[in-house]
């Protein structure tokens, strides 16, 4: 049976919830029988992320998905791309380093991406492949979790699904904000387990 990381974030600046980790708890009130699942909630910090991934990678996991909020989006997002660069808001890009010193310029997701939003498509979930997680922990986390499990020899296999504020979220917020309710990210998520419990496991790297 297929073993999935599935990761969350802590709350942030202005947000007293995420909705990464409001839809996780969502799903693991009602957890699909295959594959098996792992569930993280992360600091929103870059060393402590890279340092929890790489712990938690070593169980090596045949794949790992990392999900984090997406103020404004209007859509699940399916990260491609990430690169080796990070700062933060309160930055100028003049002043971001790379994650990982001579590491590679970026990496791509080797999942199936473009098939996961055609299916929640038709599930009337609205969802799109990105190919820019920006620059900052979102980013990094699938960074992180494609150098570590190639530094160290791991199968793992890695993405990043980026969801839109829950509706509990943008309640009382003096702007409209577009917003999913945590339990159709829920959903999403367990179309694709669906789809990593189909596939036959990976099995240890050579």
């Amino acid at each position: 049976m297929a073993s999935v990381l599935i990761t969350a974030f802590e709350p942030y600046d202005r947000w007293d919830t995420n909705s990464s980790w409001l839809t996780l708890v969502r799903l693991t009130q009602e957890l699909p029988g295959e594959p098996t699942i792992t569930t993280r909630l992360y600091p929103v910090d870059f060393a402590a992320v890279k340092e929890r991934l790489a712990g938690d990678l070593r169980a090596d996991y045949d794949y790992a998905l990392h999900l984090g909020q997406a103020p404004g989006s209007t859509r699940i997002q399916l990260e491609a791309f990430a690169v080796n660069v990070g700062g933060s808001s309160y930055q100028s890009p003049d002043q971001f380093r790379p994650l990982v010193d001579g590491g590679p310029a970026a990496y791509r997701s080797p999942l199936p991406l473009a098939e996961w939003s055609v299916r929640l498509r038709e599930a009337r979930i609205p969802a799109q492949v990105s190919y820019h997680a920006g620059t900052y922990l979102c980013n990094a986390t699938l960074y992180f979790s494609c150098y570590l499990a190639e530094r160290m020899g791991l199968r793992t296999q890695s993405a990043f699904v980026h969801l839109p504020l829950d509706l509990t979220q943008t309640a009382g917020q003096a702007h409209d904000l577009a917003s999913l309710p945590a339990q159709t990210s829920a959903d999403a998520l367990r179309i694709m387990l669906d789809d990593l419990a189909r596939r036959a496991p990976i099995g240890p790297l050579a």
